[in-house]
């Protein structure tokens, strides 16, 4: 196992944290309630890392996460993430999740369909609750059926569902309208 770093950085929603080893991203950290509670729980998850400035590569996946956080679209779904001890499961929801552009929303069960077992929605949102990668892995593109929104395990809740949803112009349980073929930073802003 190579060594585990970890970087606190700013965003547009407060300050988030990520952790990568040589393969690649291993977490996300999405604010809690200030840095040290953000530090805190990286190192609760990854107790052996050092708090190091991020190389070239994570400083990249930070500049798009701060993108994404401010309204800008971003496709996160070719960063490079360590998978080592993710459940083969959890890693086939994963790459479906990443397929999810923003501002689109898929439902458990559809997200159950794609991995090719239409009954393992409950399983998908199991999966989805442990996601290490908030935001690479956007599982809170993924809803209820019926537009519900459904959980999410991340600090604040459902509220922050919501907000992640708002800031990429996502409405659960609405159908596509004009706007939606707009680029995300000229679509109206819903209030």
């Amino acid at each position: 196992m190579s060594a585990t770093a970890f970087a606190l950085f700013e965003t547009p929603v407060g300050r988030c944290g990520i952790a990568w080893n040589a393969r690649g991203v291993v977490g996300v950290q999405l604010p809690e309630r200030d840095a040290g509670a953000t530090r805190s729980r990286l190192l609760r998850r990854y107790p052996n890392a050092s708090e190091v400035p991020p190389p070239p590569a994570i400083q990249d996946v930070v500049a798009d996460i701060t993108a994404l956080l401010g309204g800008a679209a971003r496709d996160l779904s070719t960063v490079a993430l360590d998978l080592d001890g993710v459940p083969p499961f959890h890693q086939r929801v994963y790459a479906v999740a990443r397929t999810i552009p923003p501002g689109a929303t898929l439902s458990y069960g559809e997200v159950a369909e794609r991995i090719g077992d239409r009954e393992a929605a409950r399983e998908v949102g199991e999966a989805l609750g442990q996601n290490p990668f908030p935001l690479i892995v956007p599982c809170h593109r993924v809803i209820a059926a019926g537009g519900k929104t459904g959980g999410f395990s991340a600090a604040g809740g459902v509220v922050t569902k919501l907000r992640l949803l708002d800031i990429e112009g996502a409405e659960p349980g609405t159908k596509p309208t004009l706007f939606d073929r707009l680029p995300l930073a000229a679509r109206p802003r819903r209030r």
